[in-house]
């Protein structure tokens, strides 16, 4: 039997599992890494905070996850051709004693079985977004380009300064980075424009997690991005997480499989529900295995953790994996 960082790689190789890779099991996920926290806080449910960027972010309860206030009196920046005034990165120089708690945790992944996986969030089209609102954001993108992209060269740059100090100091095999780039039924921008602003950051940032040791790079979008797949490929991602069916997943397969593997096809929308049931997780779980196939295709809810909003949903989820790997392999 395979180990499930071994099932992976079979898995997205197009080579010979032996099972499902089983939603998150072969990542071995550490989050609030010190600069994560210089960045934070982050909320809990039904909390509101203040991060390291000045953007206030609430969590409401029953909702995946958190996301930032933008009425006038909250948005950070207003005036994007001020953003040098306004935006300062929190800091990238956190103490040995604040790594040291996230360096055991790195310790005590077994390597054997899973990936040693950091986590990063927000993305850098979430944290232009966070600063200015998201109307704002995507009428900068066609008024103010150049400002746009001396940001996001800002804001790429202050990732690849986290990414450094965490890769200096545990070493991880990959990395896991949120930044949702749709809606459920298309991307936020044209692919041309994502091209021009999004596809160089990306391209320099994950370049430089490959040049420096991390093997693989999964990208979170819980979102329709089908039509930003090529440049997903072109930026290095291996496996695109939160897939939803919006996406037609099987066809991503036919027609990318070998270049980039899927991970969803689960939508939390149908599944992660106040009214769940294990009949109506059986079925959608049987309908994306059955559709996406065994290779190149990674069963999972779209959530951006192994986690769910409704307890017991993931392991549901999780339950009716096993059991289609036993009905398909």
């Amino acid at each position: 039997m395979l180990t499930k960082k071994e099932n992976l790689l079979e898995t997205i190789r197009g080579g010979k599992p032996d099972r499902f890779v089983n939603q998150y099991e072969a990542l071995g996920i550490l989050v609030g890494d010190p600069l994560m926290a210089l960045a934070g806080p982050m909320p809990n449910p039904g909390e509101r905070v203040v991060n390291g960027w000045g953007v206030t972010m609430i969590w409401p309860e029953h909702v995946p996850g958190p996301f930032p206030v933008h009425d006038e009196a909250h948005k950070v920046l207003k005036d994007i051709t001020k953003w040098k005034d306004v935006v300062k990165a929190p800091s990238t120089e956190a103490s040995e004693e604040a790594w040291a708690n996230y360096v055991e945790q790195a310790r005590q992944i077994d390597k054997n079985e899973q990936f040693l996986t950091v986590f990063g969030a927000p993305g850098i089209f979430e944290q232009l977004h966070y600063l200015m609102g998201m109307d704002d954001c995507l009428i900068n993108f066609y008024e103010e380009p150049e400002a746009m992209h001396e940001l996001i060269d800002y804001i790429t740059d202050y990732k690849i300064k986290c990414i450094d100090e965490i890769i200096k100091r545990i070493k991880p095999e990959c990395l896991f980075q949120h930044d949702d780039w749709g809606s459920q039924l298309s991307s936020f921008l044209s692919p041309a424009m994502f091209a021009e602003f999004l596809l160089p950051a990306y391209k320099k940032y994950y370049g430089f997690c490959r040049e420096n040791g991390i093997e693989l790079i999964v990208h979170h979008s819980d979102s329709y991005a089908a039509n930003l797949v090529p440049y997903m490929i072109e930026m290095g991602i291996d496996i695109w997480q939160g897939t939803m069916t919006t996406n037609n997943n099987p066809e991503l397969i036919k027609k990318y499989g070998g270049k980039i593997s899927f991970m969803g096809d689960i939508d939390n929308g149908l599944v992660d529900r106040a009214d769940w049931t294990q009949e109506n997780i059986r079925k959608e779980v049987e309908r994306a295995c059955r559709s996406c196939g065994k290779l190149y295709f990674i069963p999972c809810t779209t959530m951006g953790l192994p986690m769910s909003v409704y307890p017991g949903v993931y392991e549901a989820v999780s339950q009716e994996i096993d059991r289609m790997s036993k009905e398909m392999f």
